[in-house]
């Protein structure tokens, strides 16, 4: 079988199998697992490991057990990701203590469920997985590669809001954000860890000030986005050509690749 439908279709089913047992289950399995624990953030967690166990298997089923974890990103640098991370969303953790109220009603389980595990599993599930399968190891380029993914990601942050202009803006704005990390994933050699925390830090300092309550945010919220944004893109971009290194995502990679 060719390699490219056969990458695509194993990752396309495990994933949505996942996804489907995912929103069936998913609840259910944590208030189960809470029952024993009685505790709701390490609840989530644990129903996360066991959701993922589709993707797992899809994997192992391309790479074999011993290249299924480093066919994820999970070999790389994980203090690499973080450092490159904090320096990047530093304008939001500055911006927000300027402008905003620190958050005294933030908790335990809010840390575990938005922050580490939304952090975490959101970019292995969704940018590991789903985009790198299909970029890493077909022909697909960039777009394709990323575009179900980021639909999938951006549709899941619409229970935020009832307001038709309000989610409009928070779907353009997960939409934007899953491009924007794969596009960072992809350019830092597929170093899982990148996006992990980019995702972690950002969530951190949405919970631990009061500057929106969704996605979308208010105008200092997206100024400061905006400055995580460029120093995102500017740090990558610097620092490989300093390196000598390639851009990843060029023209010749956007579609299809040779």
């Amino acid at each position: 079988m060719n390699k490219t439908i056969q990458i695509t279709s194993i990752t396309l089913l495990t994933f949505a199998v996942y996804f489907f047992l995912d929103n069936l289950f998913f609840k259910i399995l944590r208030n189960w697992i809470n029952e024993t624990v009685h505790q709701i953030g390490i609840s989530h967690i644990l129903t996360y490991l066991l959701s993922g166990v589709p993707l797992l298997i899809g994997a192992i089923a391309m790479h074999r057990w011993s290249g299924s974890l480093k066919s994820l990103g999970l070999d790389k640098s994980i203090g690499k990701g973080i450092l490159f991370s904090l320096v990047c969303t530093l304008p939001m953790l500055v911006g927000y203590a300027i402008v905003s109220d620190f958050n005294y009603n933030i908790t335990t389980d809010g840390i575990l469920i938005s922050v580490v595990a939304a952090g975490f599993f959101e970019e292995l599930f969704f940018r590991g997985f789903l985009f790198g399968q299909l970029y890493r190891f077909s022909k697909l380029g960039f777009f394709p590669s990323v575009l179900i993914g980021a639909l999938l990601f951006a549709s899941l942050h619409l229970n935020q809001s009832n307001d038709v202009g309000t989610l409009v803006g928070i779907f353009l704005v997960t939409f934007l954000g899953a491009l924007l990390f794969a596009w960072a994933y992809a350019e830092w050699s597929f170093n899982i860890w990148i996006p992990v925390f980019l995702h972690f830090f950002m969530n951190l300092f949405f919970e631990l000030f009061s500057v929106g309550e969704n996605a979308l945010g208010g105008i200092y919220m997206n100024i400061f986005r905006l400055m995580v944004i460029l120093l995102i893109i500017s740090i990558t971009v610097i620092y490989k050509r300093k390196k000598g290194i390639k851009l990843e995502i060029i023209k010749a990679t956007l579609w299809m690749k040779k």
